[in-house]
């Protein structure tokens, strides 16, 4: 969206953990970051180079070393837990890699769940959101189906749906295809894309499969932005803590 405020932004941004007697490893350093809001952006990288740990300090799940980070125009970082928690709910939508389902729930009431945490949507509106986002993402047919009952491309489908539940105009995807063949993830992936496309919706996903990123208006590349340089090659750089 041309004139729009950026719908995220990263300053100065550094991730360590702690690695025992007195040490830390640090994963993520990330000398700064700007994303347009409506806008499509792939990370892409091999397994421990600081995509998911990315998405989740966007997210507000795990907080910075040091550095700041704006959601929005709203500095997350400065809020408490409990007020993260809130502002992820209402504002960013996150589907994981796992799905992260709840069996004992059908497709259907796992996206209303989502919306019970927070006002985005009136409480009698729930279901027919609900109802109307499973639709549009093809399984209107599935709505009482159980996750065991579904198959892996239409439980991704539902966890695509329960992250658009409160409308949010941030989405974050981890690998969001990485369990699926070839054939549905490219089904789920165009669903996906039009979806928030039509919607103008922020996507950041973090991704290797080249679909995802030439679905994308811009890709980063970890082993370029993250100076860190991921996960692996933290482990021979530890430093005192």
């Amino acid at each position: 969206m041309t004139g729009a405020p950026p719908a995220v932004v990263l300053q100065g941004i550094r991730k360590a953990f702690p690695a025992g007697t007195g040490r830390r490893l640090e994963v993520l350093d990330v000398e700064g970051l700007s994303i347009g809001a409506g806008t499509w952006t792939a990370l892409k990288g091999r397994s421990g180079s600081g995509k998911t740990t990315l998405l989740n300090l966007i997210a507000g799940i795990s907080l910075p070393t040091a550095g700041a980070i704006a959601v929005g125009g709203v500095d997350i970082v400065a809020m408490s837990e409990a007020q993260r928690d809130g502002f992820r709910a209402r504002h960013i939508g996150y589907i994981f890699q796992t799905f992260n389902l709840l069996a004992a729930f059908s497709a259907l009431e796992n996206v209303m769940l989502a919306m019970m945490f927070t006002d985005a949507v009136p409480r009698r509106a729930h279901r027919q959101r609900a109802a109307d986002l499973l639709a549009r993402l093809g399984l209107a047919d599935r709505l009482s189906h159980k996750a065991h009952q579904l198959s892996r491309g239409e439980q991704q489908r539902v966890a695509i749906a329960r992250a658009l539940a409160n409308d949010p105009p941030l989405i974050l995807a981890d690998e969001p295809c990485a369990s699926l063949d070839a054939e549905t993830a490219r089904d789920v992936l165009a669903e996906f894309s039009t979806v928030c496309r039509e919607d103008a919706r922020t996507v950041v996903i973090a991704s290797h499969e080249d679909a995802a990123l030439a679905a994308a208006d811009r890709v980063l590349d970890m082993a370029e932005i993250n100076r860190a340089g991921g996960r692996d090659a933290a482990r021979e750089r530890m430093t005192p803590a």
